[in-house]
């Protein structure tokens, strides 16, 4: 059996006396769509941080395919394997959608800064390689007609699909989205939820979800984590967490022995 694409393990960070995230431990393997969810507050984009040293965690482990990631500045865990993208939108607003794309590609270029200053044929034999590879991407993603377009005045679920081709465009073995559906409408969200199969499919890369639209979150994880309070309080299938007495009290508030 493969090693699993991402091994954490004791992962928690504290900020000052509020323990934010302790314990978390999660393994994830190739091609697994796996959903983490739980109340606001509870820790979630946390683990994303830690995950991509935006934070640095107070203990525990990470490692992707092997490699051990801890303490890697946040470009050493892009090039590891890990991308993401953000809750709120971080796209470079105003640049092209295809700048948006091909600056995520700037790992696999292949000139020097005097080769670009000079205007060298290597340049222009890299350039070209970029640009009909973000096209290639866009064009997945129905795209490539708004390639010359400025990213800021993409419809909302479009500067949402840039976003998420942007982050693919670095190769990753494993994506972490944040929240993607955030402010879509039913159409736009089931739209994503193809888009999701997709990407695993044709991309067979692992992805970490973050959501808060449980319809989404239960109809395409494998499997789901709860996290209240920064800790673990649920690990299974989407039926086996719809059930789970813990879950319902975390979201519901409900009190036990009710």
């Amino acid at each position: 059996m493969r090693e699993p694409v991402l091994n954490v393990n004791n992962l928690g960070i504290r900020f000052g006396g509020l323990q934010a995230l302790d314990d978390f431990n999660i393994h994830v393997n190739n091609n697994e769509i796996v959903g983490l969810i739980g109340p606001n507050g509870a820790g979630k984009t946390t683990v994303f941080n830690l995950l991509t040293n935006v934070y640095a965690p107070s203990r525990g482990s990470i490692n992707i395919e092997g490699v051990n990631t801890m303490g890697s500045r946040t470009h050493g865990v892009t090039k590891a394997g890990m991308s993401r993208t953000f809750q709120n939108i971080r796209l470079f607003k105003n640049l092209s959608v295809i700048d948006n794309v091909k600056i995520a590609l700037h790992n696999g270029i292949r000139y020097s800064f005097l080769e670009s200053v000079f205007r060298l044929p290597s340049y222009w034999k890299q350039e070209k390689k970029a640009t009909e590879k973000a096209m290639e991407l866009l064009s997945r993603f129905d795209l490539d007609r708004h390639a010359d377009s400025i990213a800021s005045g993409l419809p909302y679920g479009a500067q949402r699909r840039l976003e998420i081709v942007r982050a693919l465009a670095t190769d990753p073995k494993i994506l972490l989205l944040d929240e993607p559906a955030a402010g879509m409408n039913p159409s736009e969200t089931a739209e994503l939820m193809a888009n999701i199969r997709k990407i695993r499919d044709d991309f067979h890369v692992a992805i970490i979800l973050i959501e808060h639209d449980m319809s989404l979150v239960m109809g395409i994880c494998e499997r789901i984590l709860v996290l209240n309070y920064g800790l673990i309080i649920a690990s299974g299938t989407p039926e086996q967490i719809k059930n789970d007495p813990a879950v319902i009290e975390a979201y519901l508030g409900q009190q036990r022995g009710e």
